[in-house]
């Protein structure tokens, strides 16, 4: 738990709290972005939780702004009628000149904007670090497995033949 500190309600107070791995999969990450994300008080009480999923989501630049879409944050259940919607669209915090180059590369064929994780900075303010990807084929991904898998089996080789 490296990173993570639990609260006495067993919470976690810094840290991780969701990672979209399948995105490295899908997309080639040609750069990233840490923003910050605009959340209500029930939301940062069910991250805490560490319940959150962002593996269909994705970032869309709409009316001047970046917009998370589809992120799943689940109901705080003390929260009781003060609650919040569990998939509503949530606005992304970076600058105007952030946000123009994200929407340049948006622009271009195939490009993006995919989270990557949800965290906890160090000051316990939620932050999501976003990739700009271009869409893999299914070449590429059968690559990236063999690829994998080789490293796999390398490291296996080289830790039990020394």
């Amino acid at each position: 738990m490296a990173g993570k500190t639990k609260t006495k309600s067993g919470a976690i107070a810094t840290g991780m709290v969701a990672e979209n791995r399948r995105a490295r999969f899908d997309y080639e990450i040609l750069d990233t972005l840490e923003a910050g994300i605009v959340l209500t008080g029930s939301e940062v009480r069910s991250l805490r939780n560490g319940k959150a999923q962002i593996t269909e989501s994705y970032a869309s630049p709409e009316k001047g702004e970046l917009w998370l879409i589809n992120g799943y944050i689940p109901e705080y259940v003390e929260a009781n009628r003060f609650n919040h919607e569990e998939k509503r669209p949530r606005k992304l915090l970076v600058s105007k000149k952030q946000r123009d180059k994200l929407v340049g590369e948006v622009q271009k064929a195939g490009n993006t904007i995919v989270p990557l994780k949800l965290y906890f900075n160090d000051r316990g303010i939620a932050k999501m670090l976003l990739g700009v990807g271009k869409g893999k084929r299914t070449v590429d991904k059968r690559e990236t497995q063999k690829e994998r898998d080789w490293n796999r089996q390398k490291s296996r080789l080289l830790k039990n033949y020394g």
